[in-house]
């Protein structure tokens, strides 16, 4: 039986540990990128890989890493793609529903907030003018993010306001939203949960030497273990945007802690060495028990 793993790069760190995974286990990992599909309609098989296999028919799920840049057309496509083999009954995971909100971080934050889970405060807008009134609004110590991007890419913290107004007109000048959120003193570090059904499965601290978080931005990290309301929050995170398997990050405030992100493709290579966990290998079991092995 064939596991389809969608990946950019099979070379990878993280696609090579889940092809092991999968071997180990006893099934064929099937690579592929999304530009090995072709869709077809009323005209042969609806999706298929590569030399022209069924993918409906061949494979039993299919594992998603990074989906990666492309055009809007391209973003479209590649997520109809999912829905569609979701549609055909091939299980997704994530779903293409869980990538689409996890990937736009104003969407998915506001579902947690509307969920009543705590995120920090912000304010997205097109306009400099209003985005500069969020300035204000949010104490004038803010972090300008890109809606869409991930390892700390393109994020700024400003707390001067010329600077800040001159950051918003640029960003305006390219057609990029404005999403301002208030910046909160958190230490140097925040909290990685790494979320596999209804648990974490493994959990480290990552401390920045500036107020960058992120293992990509130099950030070492801690093996930790996390109290049962963390954990119970991380999950809760997780499922609030659809999500079966996520890298939940989470920051301890000045009088709480916040969600700050929840990511749908998270890599796992610091994770995995800063606590010894086989995290491609709880992938795989998690998928083969729930969609595969019944």
């Amino acid at each position: 039986m064939k596991i389809g793993l969608l990946t950019r790069n099979s070379k990878a760190w993280c696609s090579t540990q889940l092809v092991n995974a999968i071997k180990r286990r006893g099934f064929e990992p099937v690579c592929f990128r999304f530009s090995d599909l072709a869709a077809r309609i009323s005209c042969g098989p609806s999706v298929t890989i590569k030399a022209d296999l069924d993918a409906l028919d061949v494979l039993r799920a299919i594992i998603v890493r990074p989906i990666g840049r492309g055009s809007l057309d391209e973003i479209i496509f590649r997520l109809d793609l999912l829905q569609r083999m979701e549609r055909g009954g091939v299980p997704i995971i994530n779903s293409p529903s869980a990538i689409e909100k996890a990937v736009d971080k104003y969407y998915a934050l506001s579902l947690l907030a509307e969920n009543g889970l705590p995120v920090p405060r912000t304010i997205v807008a097109e306009d400099p003018k209003k985005a500069l009134k969020a300035f204000y609004e949010l104490g004038g110590d803010v972090v300008v993010k890109p809606i869409f991007g991930s390892r700390g890419v393109g994020i700024t913290r400003v707390s001067d306001a010329e600077i800040a107004y001159r950051i918003f007109r640029s960003l305006a000048f390219v057609h990029h939203v404005l999403y301002v959120q208030e910046f909160i003193p958190h230490g140097m570090r925040d909290i990685r949960a790494f979320v596999i059904g209804d648990r974490v499965v493994a959990a480290m601290n990552r401390i920045g030497e500036g107020w960058k978080t992120n293992v990509s931005q130099g950030a070492k990290s801690v093996s930790i273990l996390l109290s049962r309301e963390l954990e119970d929050l991380a999950v809760k995170a997780a499922k609030t945007v659809g999500c079966e398997v996520a890298g939940v990050d989470i920051m301890k405030g000045p009088d709480r802690y916040v969600i700050n992100e929840v990511n749908s493709q998270p890599g796992f290579r610091a994770l995995q060495a800063t606590t010894n966990v086989e995290v491609a290998g709880s992938i795989v079991d998690y998928v083969l028990k729930k969609f595969v092995v019944r």
